[in-house]
């Protein structure tokens, strides 16, 4: 046994104390059954059966190569309030599988949708807060994956502008495409609410981020991404007068 992959093994005469059911991977195991995070070891502890024995395994954090979390009841439910503009009703069931899920992967998609109900609701304190919780448990939260987004517009509304520029710099040198073309997108962004919608503002935000993100980022993992950008060049161009490009983008963005 890998000694990266399993830092304790011991047989147990109780049942699993929780019920987060899922599979657990390292470059030289896998196993299923009721997993936990364990804050203070950075580790997980999976309970599982062998026979009639329930036996444990920890597993280091840096071992851990894949999660398999099934979907928390309620998520696409909470997803689709927030979408539709009723971020407020999903709060409750969002902020439920994000302490729940800590470190079990949902944990950050959930994230993602609690923040976006919280600025919605004009409530960027406990957006910021929500974020938090997660990103002291994984620091690279703050800077790749899907919460990543949605926390630098909460810095960007709370002008933290240098927490906001060091997740913004370390976006890029991630290497990945997605979190590099949503920096670029805040970046924009922040043009705009530091100089305000000038003509200037405008055209800088257009050709320093929204325009690079719609014409250069053309993989598929970015897709979505390109889509927003293409919105906020229509967005730019109609306030700089310019209804034919506003248009056009926004049938591109459509089409994606």
């Amino acid at each position: 046994m890998n000694k990266l992959a399993a830092a304790a093994l011991v047989a147990i005469a109780t049942s699993s104390l929780w019920a987060i059911q899922g599979t657990i991977s390292t470059e030289t195991d896998r196993k299923s059954g009721d997993i936990k995070w364990q804050g203070r070891q950075k580790s997980y502890l999976l309970t599982y059966k062998k026979g009639n024995t329930n036996l444990q395994m920890e597993f280091p954090l840096d071992s851990v190569t894949s999660l398999e979390i099934a979907k928390p009841a309620g998520f696409d439910k909470a997803v689709e309030m927030v979408q539709k503009g009723q971020g407020s009703g999903a709060i409750p069931v969002l902020d439920k599988i994000v302490k729940e899920y800590k470190m079990l992967h949902w944990d950050k998609p959930a994230g993602r949708y609690l923040v976006e109900a919280y600025l919605a609701a004009n409530r960027a304190d406990d957006a910021y807060k929500a974020a938090q919780n997660i990103i002291m448990e994984d620091k690279a939260a703050a800077y790749s994956g899907e919460l990543a987004p949605a926390y630098w517009q909460t810095l960007l509304k709370l002008g933290k502008s240098q927490q906001l520029e060091t997740c913004l710099k370390k976006a890029v040198t991630t290497g990945d495409r997605a979190a590099s073309a949503e920096a670029l997108l805040v970046r924009g962004d922040m043009v705009i609410n530091q100089a305000g919608e000038t003509p200037e503002a405008l055209r800088q935000a257009l050709t320093d981020a929204y325009l690079r993100v719609a014409l250069m980022y053309l993989d598929e993992p970015c897709r979505q991404v390109r889509a927003d950008a293409m919105m906020r060049c229509a967005s730019c161009f109609d306030k700089l007068g310019m209804a034919a490009r506003a248009e056009a983008m926004r049938a591109q963005s459509k089409a994606l």
